[in-house]
């Protein structure tokens, strides 16, 4: 089963619920997986100014075609401002693997949320 498959990965506060988020992911078929890491710290430029922070990552896996679907529902419980919401496309993987992925997703992507 052929997809479009895609890792969304979004960085959130070290306090955000991101297995309530994992779970509506999953409940409503928009990623067949959502890996939680336990702690990166990310330096970036804000405003002007240099800044440090530590968080979580978030590797989500999907098809690209949910990823509006995906992106509106981080949007809806995420903190910041400008949250980091990024793909990338799945150019290659264990034919089974993607298999799974597909199939963990078809609902979502029948529904065309």
């Amino acid at each position: 089963m052929a997809i479009e498959g895609i890792v969304i990965i979004c960085a959130v506060p070290l306090d955000f619920e991101t297995e309530a988020l994992a779970r509506d992911l999953l409940n409503g078929s928009l990623a067949a997986c959502v890996q939680v890491s336990p702690g990166v710290t990310s330096i970036y430029r804000w405003k002007g100014a240099i800044e440090k922070s530590e968080e979580r990552l978030l590797v989500i896996k999907t098809r690209r075609e949910l990823f509006s679907s995906v992106e509106a529902a981080i949007r809806a419980k995420h903190p910041y401002d400008v949250p980091e919401i990024i793909a990338w496309p799945l150019c290659d993987g264990h034919a089974p693997y993607l298999d799974w992925i597909a199939a963990e997703t078809a609902e979502a992507a029948q529904v065309g949320r």
